[in-house]
């Protein structure tokens, strides 16, 4: 089996600081789910941290809450099944 490295390279997280209900919060994501997020946010017409803040709302709903950088990245995956469906 050959595997194929990701068009940009593999690259670690990089952590960026984001405003959710007015508190600023880390979050280290890599570099392409950091793109994945900016574009979603931009497909939904909201700012980032808006976006983050919603996702961060469904979150907290769950019996067992994931941390944040885990449930963005799960929301993308899904976003992005969804559309391939």
């Amino acid at each position: 089996m050959n595997i194929t490295p990701p068009r940009t390279g593999f690259h670690g997280p990089v952590k960026r600081s984001v405003t959710i209900a007015g508190h600023q919060t880390s979050i280290s994501l890599e570099p392409a789910f950091w793109d994945a997020l900016e574009a979603a946010a931009a497909d939904l017409a909201l700012p980032l941290n808006a976006l983050v803040a919603a996702i961060d709302h469904a979150r907290i709903q769950a019996e067992d809450p994931p941390n944040l950088a885990s449930a963005i990245r799960t929301w993308l995956l899904d976003r992005h099944q969804s559309a391939t469906i």
